[in-house]
């Protein structure tokens, strides 16, 4: 039988990513309850950099073996340069694998240089995983198809270098496409929207729509300032914030926040939970932190949205708790739409905030009656390649979606991005919405 000393070292870090990932489901099963909210949100997401970080392992060597070990018979092995490479290759992956313990020790009212390079190195790393992966399953089918006699040569060993070589330009490129397409403003994107049973005294209502701002590591108070001067130059009548705000806590983050304050909707400014305000096991604290800036919370609960030209007509706001509140036990929250419904009949128009497209779905499943509802979470993937899994992942991805006879899906590709400052086959968007009747 062999032993644990005998494996290889993938296999040893394939194991210890399930020995971390199993601690994880411990914690959550039954620590949750006996541990303070501080204890449960250090200890997750020290669980959570250290589950990624051993599966990157498996790619980290894989990236070594390609871009170094490869080229250690050739002639340039010996000189300066190829030395250099190797410690330039090495601070690549180490600041790949420092990113998430950012959110631990690095968050402040502005992004810290660290924190932006080890994203950014995290982004560069995705995208030359997958070109190396891509080139090395291209290069299997090609010796394939030529047939398994053929010898290895100088033609074969030139190949074999020319794939990473080719995957590290691929990767140089992108990454610097992706960042500055991050580093624009967010595009402003009107969409009319008919919602059923629309007063006609609150036709060409408009809500802009905020997602997947991300407070934290990389994005700090100058981006969230010029988001907040985009939204009062487009003057709504209703800003919404559908979730994952922020990755950190109220506290410490507090200064990046007080640009909130300056929204004015004439009709109101709304937020419901995303995943990521779960992460940071402070909810409570950042409730009471948007109120204080006149941002009114809807922990599934409603409003009534009144018409100003009539206060007889009126639709219905309402709004979910994210469904990860479920998944990690955050006690008092979870997804729970009969209480956010209460009240809100089918006579009246229902406009539904639920961060994840797949609650909107059991939303639509449960409440067929709601006439629209505006979610984020997909980010559009962000990035490339990670684009196609967010697609697969979700019921809606981004977008406008007509789902049966009278309602409306409306999937934000996020306002800003979560940790990479980068976007690649995605666009960052602050949604100008106009209700029409």
């Amino acid at each position: 039988m062999i032993s644990f000393k005998q494996l290889p070292i993938e296999a040893k870090a394939a194991v210890a990513a399930g020995v971390v990932f199993f601690s994880m489901m411990l914690s959550r099963s039954y620590l949750a309850e006996k541990l303070d909210f501080r204890t449960q949100r250090w200890l997750l997401r020290l669980q959570m950099a250290l589950f990624v970080n051993t599966l990157m392992l498996m790619g980290s060597l894989h990236v070594w073996r390609s871009t170094v070990t490869t080229f250690t018979r050739s002639s340039a092995a010996s000189s300066f340069c190829f030395m250099l490479w190797k410690i330039a290759v090495f601070m690549f992956l180490a600041l790949a694998h420092s990113s998430f313990f950012t959110l631990l020790f690095l968050v402040a009212e502005e992004p810290y240089f660290f924190s932006l390079a080890a994203y950014t190195c995290l982004g560069a790393y995705i995208i030359l995983i997958f070109f190396l992966f891509t080139l090395g399953s291209v290069e299997q089918a090609y010796k394939f198809l030529a047939g398994r006699g053929t010898k290895a040569g100088t033609g074969n060993k030139n190949r074999a270098a020319l794939k990473p070589v080719l995957a590290v330009l691929l990767t140089v490129v992108l990454t610097v496409v992706g960042l500055l397409n991050a580093s624009q403003p967010p595009t402003v994107n009107s969409v009319e929207i008919p919602v059923h049973k629309l007063p006609s005294t609150m036709n060409n209502l408009k809500v802009v729509l905020l997602s997947d701002i991300h407070l934290g590591p990389t994005v700090g108070k100058t981006k969230l300032a010029m988001i907040v001067r985009m939204v009062k130059a487009l003057k709504p009548d209703i800003t919404v914030i559908v979730g994952d705000l922020t990755d950190a806590e109220a506290k410490i983050i507090r200064p990046a926040v007080e640009p909130l304050g300056e929204l004015d909707s004439s009709l109101g400014t709304y937020f419901v939970t995303g995943n990521h305000e779960y992460y940071t096991s402070d909810v409570s604290n950042w409730f009471e932190l948007l109120k204080s800036f006149n941002i009114q919370p809807l922990h599934n609960e409603n409003v009534k949205i009144v018409s100003p030209k009539s206060t007889s007509d009126w639709f219905c706001l309402a709004g979910v708790d994210d469904i990860e509140a479920d998944v990690l036990h955050y006690s008092g929250h979870g997804m729970d739409l009969k209480k956010a419904l209460r009240g809100c009949s089918s006579e009246h128009a229902i406009v539904l905030l639920a961060h994840q497209p797949i609650a909107a779905k059991w939303a639509l499943q449960e409440r067929p009656d709601i006439n629209l509802i505006l979610s984020g979470h997909t980010h559009g993937g962000q990035i490339f390649p990670l684009n196609a899994g967010a697609y697969l992942l979700n019921p809606f991805f981004v977008g406008l979606y007509k789902v049966g006879q009278n309602t409306f899906v409306y999937v934000s590709p996020g306002t800003m991005y979560y940790g990479i400052p980068m976007r690649l086959g995605s666009r960052a968007e602050i949604t100008e919405i106009i209700l029409r009747s």
